[in-house]
């Protein structure tokens, strides 16, 4: 890792002109003498990644990129920031001093990053030694002057956890000794179960992230003390669960599901202004959905009341297969992937004025359009059965759509060419089964 002046400088400079190249046909060709081809092959691809993953940290000139699984297991910015803001609102509410923080997974150091200028002390814990190497440069070129770099193999009882902090954050590896993908916190390392104790001994709080393929209601019977879980999802694709641990609290078995949409890039008022107490869901923008099991209590970014649906109006919108008159139309809304991981789907009911279709089916409908809802809507066109003469009237022009298939039997290639429709188009299809039992086609557009 570390390199003469001489050298340093050649290599650096090689990266700075090469930075936009392909790294594929950069590596077959000669390169000038005194250049480290490795290292500046690694520069390249690490630095054009993060232009799409981290444009911040790839705005920041003089930083170095670990090898490519590293960039690919980090943290993006956007759910970086979401971290940075969950964090806030822990210590706020828990009348807590931002005194000290403990990575214990550094990796790449995206998330210890975007948490360390909110404590006085912030230490970074990483058993790779490359990776410490990387840190110790990057957090110069930061301005995170204050971070401690500590390479270290993390268990119950290292050194580093002698000590108290307001908050503990580690990101188990998710790979196994073959490099093979890993769900289970068990398989995971370190292994959270078995060091829980020892975390929430030598923290207020604990902040755990997992895979968003985790089962989320056995990792609650795994692990005690866990008050919140935070389903992240970008532009509607899940990325990852955060588990909140409060070291003084037991686990009461109901904690907080927040379910959040993030969007494909964090405003840029954020992103300079990283610092300031007023930063929020809001500021970072996409939608928030939260539900306290504990408390019975739901909320979002929705206000006024609106007319809602009877089961007897979900069974009128089902009769007709023929286009709505305008002031009749109905909206069909199908939740996110996060609130669809957290499971808590039917809690929607609660905080909008939207009925859902068929209890297995995760679709919804409303009187008037709800902007502020968690997920997608549409406007629905029409529904109708499977009848040769229903779809012939509802599919009338339509020679591709987006097809959904919801609490329906068989597979979206199956009925597609069933339809004789191809993919894509303005208009969406939502195969389902509706109120009364009837397997329906619902036809609507954004």
């Amino acid at each position: 890792m570390k390199q003469n002046n001489t050298v340093q400088t050649s290599n650096e400079a090689f990266v700075l002109r090469h930075r936009e190249d392909d790294v594929r046909q950069l590596a077959l060709k000669k390169m000038p003498e005194g250049v480290d081809a490795l290292w500046c092959l690694q520069q390249i691809e690490g630095w054009q990644l993060a232009r799409r993953k981290l444009p911040r940290w790839a705005s920041t000139e003089g930083l170095y990129y670990p090898p490519r699984i590293s960039l690919e297991q980090c943290s993006s910015e956007q759910t970086a920031c979401y971290k940075r803001m969950l964090v806030q609102r822990l210590l706020l509410e828990g009348g807590l001093a931002a005194e000290s923080f403990i990575d214990l997974t550094g990796g790449f150091g995206i998330d210890f990053s975007y948490l360390a200028s909110l404590f006085s002390r912030a230490v970074y814990v990483e058993r790779q030694p490359h990776l410490c190497d990387i840190a110790r440069h990057n957090f110069q070129s930061l301005g995170l002057h204050h971070a401690e770099v500590v390479n270290e193999e993390v268990s119950c009882q290292c050194p580093v956890l002698s000590s108290g902090f307001s908050l503990i954050f580690l990101d188990p590896a998710r790979r196994d000794d073959a490099g093979r993908k890993v769900v289970a916190l068990e398989d995971c390392t370190p292994n959270v179960i078995e060091m829980q104790d020892v975390l929430r001994a030598h923290a207020r709080f604990v902040l755990v992230k997992l895979s968003p393929m985790l089962d989320i209601r056995l990792a609650l019977r795994q692990l005690d003390g866990v008050v919140e879980v935070h389903v992240v999802s970008v532009q509607g694709e899940c990325k990852e669960l955060l588990l909140v641990m409060d070291g003084g609290k037991a686990s009461t078995g109901s904690p907080a599901y927040h379910c959040v949409d993030l969007p494909g890039r964090i405003p840029e008022a954020v992103l300079s202004g990283l610092s300031p107490e007023k930063e929020s869901s809001v500021a970072l923008g996409g939608s928030v959905f939260i539900v306290n099991p504990a408390t019975s209590l739901a909320s979002s970014g929705t206000g006024g009341a609106m007319p809602r649906l009877s089961p007897d109006d979900l069974l009128k919108v089902g009769k007709g297969c023929e286009e709505q008159e305008a002031d009749d139309v109905t909206y069909l809304y199908e939740p996110n992937a996060s609130v669809l991981k957290a499971g808590v789907q039917d809690a929607l009911t609660t905080c909008f004025p939207v009925a859902k279709i068929q209890a297995q089916s995760h679709l919804f409908v409303s009187r008037e359009f709800l902007p502020v809802f968690p997920g997608r809507g549409f406007r629905i066109l029409s529904v109708g059965d499977f009848s040769k003469r229903s779809l012939k009237a509802q599919l009338q022009g339509v020679g591709k759509a987006n097809l959904t298939l919801r609490n329906f039997p068989g597979s979206v290639d199956m009925l597609r060419k069933q339809l004789k429709i191809k993919e894509g188009g303005e208009d969406y299809l939502f195969a389902t089964t509706w109120a009364d039992g009837r397997h329906v086609l619902i036809r609507c557009r954004r």
